[in-house]
């Protein structure tokens, strides 16, 4: 009788034993696991306003989600794409989707669309010049020196009559697409942060809204010509392929794409940045 008892007790004492071996684990585990309201930090690259607005804007509603924006106000149009593929940052918000495919192309880099945020109204504008008319042969003109911005530049010049381009070339032009330049235009290719400064020295300037809007001059007011409403080039949230879909960049996409968002762009920016959400 004695001998079952000692032997009960010893597996009593063996069972408790264990539990509390395992008790210990779990303990640890959890002080190693990350809590789950654990604020995450996400940084963002991106370049001039309205950008660098919204991200202001979203930026301390992101706080209530437990993610901490930070952003990153790079100075040329090369670097938030170079910081984000080198995974020095999560995401950018400067470019339009035909952008970033020729960045990938020439990359062989995996950036994605994660969210649309507004159409930039394209235009060209003069310092000199009221209309296109009174535009001189051999004017010369200054657009973006990136592949997609010229395509940009060439189809709008084409789809207002002032040249031809090679049939179904699009957005690929370039000026050796040209079929057709009645009037002997010069298209000169500016870095794309430089164009606002030559308007002094050329006779139009091919440019997006944000570098129109701080020499005073808005699409629908002082533009010659624009690329009307069926534009490919909207301004995106952009992220890469390995991290787009992770619940810190799809929040940040949603607080973008948000009514608190749209609400600044149509009272602030009505004139030249449309929402595309």
């Amino acid at each position: 009788m004695n001998r079952k008892i000692m032997m009960l007790l010893v597996v009593v004492f063996m069972l408790v034993a264990a539990g509390c071996g395992n008790n210990e684990k779990q303990a640890d585990n959890s002080a190693n696991a990350p809590k789950a309201d654990e604020e995450v930090t996400l940084k963002i690259a991106t370049l001039i306003p309205p950008m660098t607005e919204i991200l202001d804007l979203v930026k301390p509603l992101l706080k209530e989600d437990g993610v901490n924006l930070e952003i990153v106000v790079l100075s040329d149009n090369v670097q938030p794409n170079n910081a984000l593929v080198n995974k020095e940052v999560d995401a950018n918000f400067f470019q339009h989707e035909p952008y970033m495919k020729q960045y990938n192309e020439a990359n062989q880099s995996e950036m994605v669309t994660v969210q649309p945020i507004y159409n930039a109204v394209y235009g060209a504008y003069s310092k000199t010049y009221k209309n296109m008319e009174d535009m001189p042969e051999g004017a010369t003109i200054a657009i973006a020196n990136d592949p997609s911005n010229i395509g940009r530049s060439l189809v709008m010049f084409e789809k207002n009559g002032l040249i031809k381009l090679k049939e179904g070339v699009g957005i690929q032009a370039t000026q050796a697409d040209i079929t057709e330049n009645v009037k002997k235009f010069k298209f000169k290719e500016v870095d794309l942060l430089m164009l606002a400064r030559t308007l002094d020295d050329v006779d139009l300037v091919a440019m997006t809204p944000a570098y129109a809007k701080p020499l005073n001059l808005t699409p629908k007011k002082d533009a010659l010509i624009t690329e009307g409403d069926d534009s490919d080039f909207v301004i995106n949230l952009v992220a890469r392929k390995d991290n787009a879909d992770s619940e810190p960049i799809q929040k940040l996409a949603k607080r973008m794409a948000s009514p608190e968002v749209k609400k600044f762009l149509e009272d602030n920016y009505g004139d030249i940045a449309i929402p595309a959400f």
